[in-house]
C-alpha cells in the first residue's frame, strides 16, 4: 500500500522576516477587488503626506573658512572629497564623511576664483586675483614643511575660471581671453577671443571633449572647440548668464545661471531659443550643476534659496533654505547622485540629501519593497489634485513668498496689457512672440 504525505515548504507560506507570521495567500482577480483604486488612492495619499513629514534634506555644514566661499570642486575618484576656495585666497581640502577640514592654507592674495582637480585626483588647479595658476598635491605635505604649490603659472591678466579637460591634461581659463593651457607648459597653447571686455565662467563638455562654452561679460554665451583657431557660435541674452553646466548624458545640452531670476537650458544645434525656461527663483541665479544621471538641475541663487527641477519641467520639484544661510555663491551635485553641497557668503558649505525625504543607510529588503511600491502609487496618482496640492507644497521665507506674488503679478499684468494690444489694434500689427524667443537676442556665427 502507498502512502503520500502532504510536505510543505516553509518558504511558501511563512514571511522572511519573522518566522511565525504566516503569509495571506492572495487571489489577484480584478473582480473580487471593487474597491482596489481607492484603496490605492488612500494610500498614495498616505505615502505623500509620510513624504512631507520625513523631508528633512539638512545633513551638516563644513565650518573652517574666514570668509565667504567663493567656488569649490568635487574629487573626480572620491566622493568623500571636496576642495574649497574662499574670497580671502584661502583653500581648504574637506573629508566629507566626518566633516572635518584635513588642509587649511592661504593659496592665493586676494578672491580665488577658480578650482579644478586633474583627472587622476592627485592634484588641483586654482585661479586668483593675483593673476597666477597654481597647482597643488591632494596629499598634505609631510609634517613641518609648508604648503607650498609645485608648479605655479603667472598670467598677464585677472583669470575668473578654470576647467579641467575630463581625460587629458589640457585645462581652459577665462579672464580678458579663454585660454587653453597644458598641464606640462608655461604659456598656453591656444588663445580664443570674440570681442568681449571680460568672460566669467568656462566649462569644458563632458561628452564631446573638445568642446568648450563661456560665459561673457556682454551678455553673451561663446562656444568654443579647442581644435580650431577660433570661436564657433556667440549667442547674445536679454541679461548676463552667470554660470554654465553642460548635461553629463548629453553632449550638445547645456543650461545657464541668469541674472534675470530664470535658467535656461539650450540645445547647440539650435541656439535661437531655449529648450526650456526654470522659474522660481526671485533672485539672480548665481550658479547651477547637473545630477550625474543627467535628469535634473540643482541651481543656488543671491535669493539666498537652493532650488532642484527636473530637466524636463519649468519649476522646482523642492527648494532648500535655512534661517543662517545668506546668498549662494557656488554649488554641486555629488556624483553618486545622493547629496548636493553649497557655499555661501556666509563662511559655510552645507550638505544636503538629494531627495528631502530618503532613508540614509542600508534598507531592508521589505523597506526597499515598500519605498518602491509607495513612489509607484505616487506617480500614478500624481495628477489627483489632493496629491498634487500636498506634494508641490513648500514653507518657504516670507519675503521670498511676497516677491513671488509680485512677480506673478507683474507677469500676468504683462500678459494681459500684450492681450489688449492685439485685442484693440490692426489684425497682424501686434503679433505673438512666445516668452522663448524673447531670450535670445542675436546669434552669430
Amino acid at each position: 500500500m502507498k502512502v503520500k504525505v502532504i510536505s510543505r515548504n516553509p518558504d511558501d507560506y511563512l514571511r522572511e522576516t519573522k518566522k511565525d507570521i504566516h503569509k495571506m495567500p492572495r487571489n489577484y482577480d480584478p473582480s473580487l477587488h471593487p474597491f482596489e483604486a481607492p484603496r490605492e488612492y488612500v494610500q498614495a495619499l498616505n505615502a505623500t503626506k509620510l513624504e512631507r513629514v520625513f523631508a528633512k534634506p539638512f545633513l551638516g555644514c563644513l565650518d573652517g573658512h574666514r570668509d565667504g566661499v567663493s567656488c569649490f570642486s568635487k574629487h573626480p575618484l572620491s566622493l568623500s572629497s571636496l576642495i574649497s576656495g574662499g574670497y580671502d585666497g584661502q583653500i581648504c581640502v574637506w573629508n566629507l564623511s566626518t566633516r572635518t577640514n584635513l588642509r587649511s592654507f592661504y593659496g592665493h592674495e586676494g578672491f580665488v576664483h577658480g578650482i579644478a582637480c586633474f583627472p587622476s585626483g592627485e592634484s588641483f588647479i586654482s585661479v586668483g586675483n593675483d593673476k597666477t595658476i597654481k597647482f597643488w598635491k591632494n596629499e598634505a605635505p609631510a609634517f613641518g614643511e609648508e604648503e607650498e604649490p609645485f608648479h605655479t603659472i603667472l598670467s598677464r591678466t585677472v583669470l575668473m575660471g578654470v576647467s579641467h579637460h575630463r581625460n587629458e591634461s589640457l585645462f581652459a581659463t577665462c579672464g580678458e581671453v579663454c585660454q587653453i593651457w597644458d598641464e606640462t607648459r608655461n604659456e598656453p597653447l591656444k588663445t580664443l577671443k570674440w570681442g568681449v571686455d571680460s568672460l566669467h565662467a568656462v566649462a569644458f563638455n563632458k561628452v564631446e571633449r573638445s568642446l568648450l562654452a563661456s560665459c561673457a561679460s556682454d551678455r553673451s554665451i561663446i562656444l568654443y572647440d579647442q581644435r580650431e583657431a577660433k570661436p564657433l557660435r556667440k549667442v547674445i541674452m536679454t541679461m548676463r548668464p552667470n554660470k554654465l553646466a553642460w548635461n553629463p548624458m548629453e553632449a550638445f545640452t547645456f543650461t545657464v545661471a541668469n541674472e534675470d531670476y530664470n535658467l535656461y537650458t539650450f540645445d547647440t544645434r539650435r541656439l535661437q531659443n531655449p529648450v526650456k525656461i526654470h522659474k522660481g527663483h526671485v533672485s539672480a541665479v548665481t550658479d547651477v550643476d547637473y545630477s550625474p544621471t543627467g535628469q535634473e538641475i540643482v541651481s543656488g541663487s543671491y535669493d539666498k534659496t537652493i532650488r532642484i527641477y527636473s530637466v524636463f519641467k519649468n519649476f522646482s520639484r523642492d527648494v532648500y533654505h535655512t534661517k543662517r544661510m545668506q546668498h549662494i555663491t557656488c554649488i554641486g551635485w555629488s556624483l553618486d547622485n545622493k547629496y548636493i553641497f553649497s557655499g555661501s557668503d556666509e563662511m559655510n558649505i552645507r550638505m544636503w540629501k538629494a531627495k528631502a525625504a530618503e532613508k540614509l543607510g542600508a534598507l531592508r529588503p521589505r523597506e526597499k519593497m515598500a519605498f518602491r511600491q509607495n513612489e509607484t502609487l505616487k506617480e500614478k496618482y500624481s495628477a489627483h489634485p489632493q496629491v498634487r496640492r500636498i506634494a508641490q507644497h513648500r514653507h518657504v521665507p516670507r519675503k521670498i513668498f511676497n516677491d513671488q506674488r509680485k512677480l506673478t503679478a507683474i507677469r500676468e499684468k504683462e500678459v494681459k496689457k500684450e492681450l489688449n494690444r492685439r485685442k484693440h489694434s490692426k489684425p497682424g500689427k501686434h503679433k505673438h512672440i512666445p516668452e522663448k524667443k524673447k531670450v535670445v537676442i542675436s546669434e552669430n556665427k
